[in-house]
């Protein structure tokens, strides 16, 4: 039985993993860590690591940017592997992450989705067959509730892109304040937010008479408690090092 220490456990994601849990065989919540004690849950629930008493074997963090160092912290002083699921981390963050790769095995993707990844394939192929003649369109929308825009699969999407094609593309957000005509060395970046939208991904590739667009729609939060979770479990064993999701798939 692995057993996980859950961050952000009484978030939404948080809780989405812990009912899926609950009926898994191979996995279980050892415990969990939140800034909110106050939510009842069948596992103890810490908001200081220096009270975690229960052992892990591979934590999954679903929480906020802030509290990545104290999960940092955990992993180094317990040794324990980590899937870093959150998104809206600073670039000293993610150099954070990078540096504990070097002694532990981490899990670290902006989307947990098996779908997204494979539109990740998709759109890199697109990108290398229809540079130069399309321009680049990412739209992603989300519910009212997110915080960080553009997405953190906006962006892992856009980066796909970019290593794709030869010449480095400017990332343009939302055009607000550009007063000027596209460029064809741009991708635009826009964000949507509304409702309780689970999460969308759409790319468009524009061209003169001719429009190619590629789309994932997530309708439950469920699609990536599942990824993580499949995550976690890869995590396993595994040598330090930094992993993904096309590397999962592969597997």
């Amino acid at each position: 039985m692995i057993n996980i220490a859950l961050f952000g456990c009484n978030g939404k994601m948080g809780q989405v993993i812990a009912n899926i849990l609950n009926t898994d065989s191979d996995a279980k919540i050892a415990f969990g860590f939140d800034i909110n004690c106050e939510t009842k849950n069948s596992f103890p629930v810490y908001d200081d690591i220096r009270n975690i008493k229960e052992k892990a074997d591979v934590v999954i963090d679903f929480s906020h940017p802030a509290s990545l160092s104290k999960i940092i912290e955990y992993c180094k002083e317990s040794k324990v592997p980590a899937v870093i699921a959150t998104t809206g981390l600073s670039d000293k963050q993610l150099a954070d992450i990078e540096e504990l790769s070097k002694s532990l095995a981490v899990f670290r993707s902006a989307n947990m989705s098996l779908g997204i990844n494979l539109l990740i394939n998709l759109v890199k192929k697109a990108a290398s067959i229809l540079e130069g003649k399309f321009d680049i369109e990412v739209i992603e929308k989300h519910h009212n509730q997110k915080i960080d825009a553009p997405s953190g699969t906006a962006l892992m999407i856009a980066d796909a892109i970019s290593d794709t094609l030869t010449e480095k593309p400017e990332y343009v957000y939302d055009r607000h304040s550009v007063r000027k005509k596209r460029s064809k060395n741009e991708i635009g970046l826009h964000a949507v937010r509304g409702g309780t939208i689970v999460g969308e991904h759409e790319v468009i590739f524009a061209g003169n008479d001719e429009i190619v667009e590629i789309k994932h729609t997530a309708m439950s939060k469920e699609v990536f408690a599942e990824g993580a979770i499949k995550a976690a479990k890869f995590l396993i064993g595994k040598p330090a090092g930094m992993y993904n999701m096309a590397q999962l798939i592969e597997e």
